[in-house]
C-alpha cells in the first residue's frame, strides 16, 4: 500500500454516533432491569449497565480531544493486536476451566454442588464457550481483521467500527459467562446464552460482517484470496444459524427467561442444525481461512493448487450444511431426516480431506523445515488433526456406528482431537505468526519455549484422546449387554465406576495442554515486551502470499 503525505483525523461522524446511541440506549435497558423480577437478572444487569457506562466513558476519551489521529496508508493493526492478546487471556482462561470440571469427573468430591457456580453443571458450559467462541472467536476476528486488509490491500474499513467488534465481543463474552455462572442458560449446546445476550451478539455479529465486505468492496487486489472466501462463508452462516436457533419470546423484556419459538423435534432439529454447523463454519470454514493464509506464508510457498481451493470451498459449503440430524439418530426424528444428515456427512468425507491434502502439499519443497521450524510442525500437526476429525466424524454419522458411539466418551474424545489438535495448533501456530509481525520483531522470543509448547500439547492431546477413545468404546458395550434373562448386565454407576483411569489420564492430558498454553504466553509476552528480541522495521508483502494464478479465488 502507498504512503499517503498527510494523515487524517477521526472525528464524531455517523458511525460514532450510533455506536454511541447503541451504547446509551443499552445502559438506560441495564438500568430498568437492575430491578428485575428473578435475583439471577438483577446481577446480570448491574454487570450489563457497568459495561455500558465504560463504553460511554471510552467513547468520550476518544473524541474529546477532537478524535483520533490516523494514517490512511497504514494498515490497522491496533485492534488485531487487541484481538491476540485477548485470545490468549481467554484460551488460558477456557483451558483452566476445562481441567478443573475434568479433575470433577475424575474426583467426584471436587463437584461443590452448595456453591452452585462451582458445580460441573454451571462450569461445562462455561468451558465450552471460553473456549470455542472466546478463544476460537477472537483468534477468528483477529486474523480475519490480519488477512482481509493484507490480501485486499487496503485499510480496515468503518473507523470506530472495529473497535466496537472487539469490545463488544468481549462485553459478550463476559455477559454469557457470568450468566452461565449465576444459572442463566438457555440449556442448548453452544447456544446457552439467554436472549439480552443473544440480541447484543448479533448487532456485534452484523457489524463485523459489514466491516469485512466493505474491506472487500474497497479491494485493490482484482481477485479475492481464497482464505476471504472461508472466513466470509464463516461469518455469514453463523449469523443465520445464530439468529434462527435463538429465536425465543421473553418471559419480561427486563427477566433473563424466555422460550424458545420452536418445540418438540422441530426445536431438537433446528438445535442440531445449528449444533453441527457452529462446528462446520465456526470451528472448520474459519480457521481453514487460517490454514490458507498462514501455511503459505510461513512456509513461503503458493498454494499447492488453486482448483482443489475452489473444489473444497464450495463442496464443504453446500455439504456441511446438511449434515446436522446425523445428532439425532434413533430419535422422534422421521428416518429420512436422519438418513439424510448420515448421507451428506459420510460425503463431507471428501472435500475435508481434499483441504487437508491441499494444506499439506503446501509444504512441497518446504518439507526441510519442520526439522528447523516448531510452528511449522504445529500447522503440519493441527491439519493432520483436520484429517483425522473429519475422517472419523463422518464415520461416527453412521446410524450402526453411532448406536454404540452416542453419549459416550468417543464423542469426547472426537470433539476434542478436533478442538485441540486442528483449532487449538492451527490458532497457537497463527500467533505465533502474527506477534512478532505485529510488534516488528525477527522472530518469538524463544525458539525453545515453541518447541516445549509443541511438545506439552501434543502428548496431551494423546493422552487425552488415547484415554477416552477406548473409554467411550467400553461404555458404549457395557450399555449394549445383556444378562440371559434380558436384564441390562451393568447398572449406569457401575459403568461410570469402570471409568475412573480414563478419566485421570483426560485430566492430566488437560494439564498438559493448559501448560503448553502458559508457555505460549509468557513467551508471547516477552516478546511484546521485546526481551531479547530484535526490531524488525521490513514492510510485510502487501500482496498478501503467493501469485494469483495458485492464490486467489475470483
Amino acid at each position: 500500500m502507498h504512503a499517503y503525505n498527510s494523515l487524517k483525523r477521526s472525528g464524531f461522524d455517523a458511525g460514532a454516533f450510533i455506536v454511541g446511541l447503541i451504547l446509551v440506549l443499552g445502559a438506560l435497558w441495564s438500568l430498568l432491569a437492575t430491578g428485575a423480577p428473578d435475583a439471577a437478572m438483577q446481577g446480570q444487569a448491574w454487570l450489563i449497565l457497568g459495561g455500558f457506562l465504560v463504553g460511554i466513558i471510552m467513547m468520550v476519551g476518544r473524541y474529546a480531544g477532537g478524535g483520533v489521529v490516523i494514517d490512511p496508508g497504514e494498515y490497522n493493526e491496533d485492534v488485531v493486536k487487541a484481538g491476540v492478546i485477548a485470545s490468549m487471556v481467554w484460551a488460558i482462561a477456557g483451558l483452566l476451566v476445562g481441567v478443573v470440571i475434568a479433575a470433577q469427573l475424575a474426583v467426584p468430591m471436587l463437584n461443590i454442588e452448595d456453591w452452585g457456580f462451582a458445580s460441573f453443571g454451571r462450569l461445562r458450559p462455561l468451558h465450552t464457550s471460553a473456549v470455542i467462541f472466546a478463544f476460537g472467536g477472537n483468534v477468528l476476528i483477529a486474523t480475519s481483521f490480519y488477512v482481509v486488509q493484507r490480501t485486499c490491500r487496503t485499510r480496515l474499513v468503518g473507523g470506530i467500527w472495529p473497535w466496537f467488534v472487539f469490545w463488544g465481543y468481549q462485553f459478550f463474552i463476559v455477559i454469557a459467562a457470568t450468566g452461565y455462572l449465576a444459572g442463566i442458560t438457555q440449556g442448548k449446546e453452544y447456544a446457552e446464552p439467554e436472549w439480552y445476550a443473544d440480541i447484543w451478539l448479533t448487532l456485534v455479529w452484523v457489524a463485523y460482517l459489514v466491516i469485512f465486505l466493505g474491506t472487500l468492496m474497497k479491494r485493490k487486489e482484482p481477485h479475492i484470496y481464497v482464505a476471504n472466501w472461508f472466513y466470509l462463508a464463516f461469518i455469514v452462516t453463523v449469523a443465520v444459524l445464530h439468529v434462527i436457533n435463538n429465536l425465543a419470546i421473553p418471559v419480561d423484556w427486563f427477566g433473563s427467561q424466555s422460550f424458545i419459538l420452536w418445540s418438540g423435534v422441530q426445536d431438537a432439529l433446528t438445535q442440531w442444525w445449528y449444533g453441527h454447523n457452529a462446528v462446520g463454519f465456526f470451528l472448520t470454514a474459519g480457521f481453514l481461512g487460517i490454514m490458507y493464509y498462514f501455511v503459505p506464508k510461513r512456509v513461503n510457498r503458493p498454494v499447492y493448487s488453486y482448483r482443489l481451493s475452489i473444489i473444497h470451498f464450495w463442496s464443504l459449503i453446500f455439504i456441511y450444511i446438511w449434515a446436522g440430524p446425523h445428532h439425532l439418530h434413533y430419535t422422534a426424528l422421521p428416518e429420512w431426516a436422519q438418513t439424510l444428515g448420515m448421507t451428506f456427512s459420510i460425503m463431507l468425507w471428501m472435500p475435508s480431506w481434499g483441504g487437508m491434502i491441499n494444506g499439506l502439499m503446501t509444504l512441497s519443497g518446504a518439507w526441510d523445515k519442520l526439522r528447523t521450524d516448531p510452528v511449522v510442525r504445529m500447522m503440519v500437526l493441527a491439519i493432520a488433526f483436520y484429517g483425522m476429525s473429519t475422517f472419523e466424524g463422518p464415520v461416527m454419522a453412521i446410524r450402526a456406528v453411532n448406536a454404540l458411539s452416542h453419549y459416550t466418551e468417543w464423542t469426547v474424545g472426537h470433539v476434542h482431537s478436533g478442538a485441540l489438535g486442528w483449532v487449538g495448533m492451527i490458532s497457537f501456530s497463527a500467533i505465533y505468526c502474527l506477534v512478532p509481525w505485529l510488534w516488528k520483531r525477527k522472530g518469538m522470543y524463544s525458539k525453545v519455549l515453541i518447541d516445549w509448547h509443541f511438545y506439552l500439547a501434543t502428548f496431551g492431546i494423546i493422552a487425552y484422546i488415547a484415554a477416552l477413545w477406548p473409554a467411550g468404546i467400553f461404555q458404549g458395550l457395557d450399555w449394549r449387554s445383556y444378562t440371559p434373562d434380558g436384564f441390562l448386565e451393568y447398572s449406569f454407576v457401575e459403568v461410570m465406576q469402570r471409568m475412573e483411569p480414563y478419566y485421570i489420564i483426560r485430566t492430566i492430558g488437560g494439564l498438559l495442554y493448559l501448560s503448553g498454553a502458559l508457555v505460549m504466553a509468557y513467551n508471547v509476552y516477552r516478546t511484546i515486551k521485546g526481551d531479547g528480541c530484535e526490531v524488525d522495521d521490513s514492510v510485510q508483502p502487501q500482496e498478501g502470499l503467493t501469485e494469483r494464478s495458485k492464490g486467489a479465488v475470483s
